[in-house]
């Protein structure tokens, strides 16, 4: 049987997930009466509820005699990780591009590390059927790409198509509306190499992926290199770290994918993607090999993190009341353990042992992190996010991101305004019908808390994206919240009197019955300071009535925020304590007598 391995890469929201639904469909995958889940590939809860891919995930389809293996992967910037690895076991890609937006920062991330690779391309102009659809302009905007990432003369020849993932059609003609996704198919198997296949040589197999399951422990999945892996197969793991260092295992079990299974087997040759059970300690960049022939495979190097937040045990006086896993060692084996599967998260102890250093690619990366280990059980609190820098010759650098910005054009101003508040540099500015096109170059610390001002600012019409773009001398001082904090006085329940007393100060998080404890973050306050309130007061009872004091009480409907809203709104001398059941916004220092010296002492030194 012939074989063709692709991975599927795009920027977020440009359609993968729902080609590769279709290209599953229509290859006779799923039965014609079969009931089927959209993006059946996002699998994860928070996936499907964000509607964004966050792993990268493997699937097989059959056309004619030749076997299919198809890798979809994430499309936000912060999990570029994922695609960078997967990358090496695929000989061509899908370049997906909206036919409305065009390329996007992460569609010129994914694609300098195919072409960097050699893989051939296959460039695919998706919702073609959208109202805004502006096809010609993104071919030429995808040729540009080419030559601006300096494809080879065979990649700039890359074959294009013309698709609407929705509809299932693919076609040669921009102009012409194609009725399935054969043309799709027949360019895979004509442009796309099958994988060298020596089955007779010393096994090699490099690991490009993890998979955990509570029986058989940790799965490897990636593509054999050379060679035939057998079940029960004596192998030899080489480290990626030291590839000196390598332990002897057996292949306990071996799986190839098939539709959305994995089809169990006994044997597997060169060039085709499978997942093995059986090696304890494996981790992503090690090599399986043969005992008599260890030699290890190189491995792509994956960026490094430009953000940390700080993990540690929840001290506030409701800790433990609602999770499960509370302790600093179940924390920080939870931390380790993800770093396993995700290569792109670094974990370091500090000199504290309740608190950990977290590093990844940007809020969603980490946000997602710590949505994962509460729906877990865990409780914790974290830091708010801070930028890593790096000293070269003496200068300090920061992390700086290229943000494309789409906006109707009444809204440019608004935007440039506070861009350039925040440090940013406008690099370009095009026109697109009666929208505009921003680039912009900015510190990384620049973003923090901007998101949700943006979509104020732009009511809600505006499409902003950003993905790392280098290290540059840093930009000096950003004020990132033009807000302070409403904090709670003392521990007790908010009751409806007290919030409405106070809720003229500010906007409130909060609404009558919640839990509070002194030094908690309650609401936000249109000035730039922090006033303490007190949201538990009661109405005093007294035998005397006025008319009018007994009437109902109007209370304006608190705002209530999301994890990644709260940790936008974090300041430096504050915390987000996070358990399965709440997001609550508190102080560093609680008691607030202890908190006015220490701003005091920070004011004059």
């Amino acid at each position: 049987m012939e074989l063709r391995n692709i991975a599927i890469i795009a920027h977020v929201d440009h359609g993968k997930t729902t080609l590769v639904d279709e290209m599953l469909r229509q290859s006779g995958v799923f039965r014609d009466n079969q009931v089927v889940a959209e993006r059946v590939m996002d699998s994860g809860d928070l996936e499907r509820e964000r509607g964004i891919t966050i792993l990268a995930k493997n699937t097989a389809i059959h056309y004619g005699d030749t076997k299919i293996n198809i890798v979809d992967t994430p499309g936000h910037a912060d999990f570029g990780g994922e695609v960078e690895r997967v990358l090496k076991m695929v000989n061509g890609v899908i370049l997906l591009v909206d036919a409305a937006e065009g390329p996007m920062p992460q569609t010129r991330f994914v694609l300098s590390h195919a072409l960097a690779l050699g893989h051939r391309v296959i460039v695919v102009i998706n919702k073609i059927d959208r109202p805004d659809a502006r096809i010609h302009e993104v071919i030429d905007e995808v040729l540009e790409l080419l030559l601006d990432l300096n494809a080879t003369d065979d990649q700039l020849d890359s074959p294009m198509l013309f698709c609407s993932a929705r509809a299932g059609t693919a076609s040669f003609s921009p102009d012409a509306e194609g009725t399935d996704l054969r043309p799709l198919f027949e360019t895979i198997l004509e442009y796309i190499p099958a994988p060298e296949q020596d089955a007779e040589a010393p096994l090699q197999m490099l690991v490009s992926s993890l998979d955990y399951n509570d029986y058989v422990g940790r799965i490897a999945i990636g593509r054999i290199e050379r060679g035939t892996l057998r079940q029960n197969q004596e192998i030899l793991v080489l480290n990626a770290e030291d590839p000196d260092t390598h332990t002897k295992a057996k292949a306990v079990s071996l799986y190839v994918f098939d539709g959305l299974n994995r089809k169990p087997v006994t044997e597997c040759s060169a060039g085709d993607i499978v997942a093995l059970s059986g090696i304890g300690d494996v981790t992503i960049g090690d090599t399986i090999c043969t005992p008599s022939a260890p030699e290890p495979l190189p491995f792509v190097k994956i960026s490094a993190p430009t953000m940390e937040m700080t993990f540690s045990v929840n001290d506030s006086p409701f800790a433990g009341t609602e999770g499960k896993f509370v302790t600093s060692r179940a924390i920080r084996d939870r931390l380790y353990r993800e770093t396993l599967k995700d290569v792109s998260l670094k974990v370091s102890d500090t000199d504290s042992t309740d608190s950990f250093n977290v590093a990844g690619r940007g809020e969603m990366h980490l946000s997602i992190l710590i949505e994962t280990m509460r729906r877990e059980g865990y409780e914790f609190q974290v830091s708010p996010p801070r930028v890593l820098t790096r000293v070269e010759n003496g200068v300090t650098m920061e992390p700086m991101e290229e943000c494309v910005i789409d906006v109707p054009e009444a809204y440019v101003g608004a935007v440039i305004e506070k861009m350039s508040q925040r440090k940013g540099e406008l690099q370009e500015m095009t026109p697109q019908g009666d929208r505009t096109k921003l680039i912009f170059l900015i510190p990384s610390r620049g973003l923090f808390g901007y998101r949700n001002e943006f979509l104020t600012d732009t009511r809600g019409e505006g499409i902003m994206a950003s993905v790392f773009h280098s290290y540059a001398p840093m930009k000096g001082e950003i004020h990132r919240r033009s807000s302070g904090s409403l904090i709670a006085f003392e521990t007790g329940e908010a009751v409806a009197y007290g919030i409405f007393n106070t809720q003229d100060r500010g906007t409130m998080f909060i609404s009558p019955g919640v839990k509070v404890y002194g030094g908690m973050v309650v609401g936000s306050c249109p000035k730039q300071e922090d006033i303490v309130i007190n949201v538990c007061r009661k109405k005093q009872m007294t035998n005397m009535r006025a008319s009018g004091s007994d009437e109902a009480l109007r209370l304006v409907p608190p705002r209530i925020m999301s994890l990644e809203q709260c940790m936008e709104f974090l300041a430096d001398d504050e915390l987000l304590e996070v358990t399965p059941k709440s997001l609550r916004l508190r102080k560093r220092i609680l008691d607030h007598e202890r908190r006015a010296k220490s701003m005091f002492r920070n004011k004059k030194n």
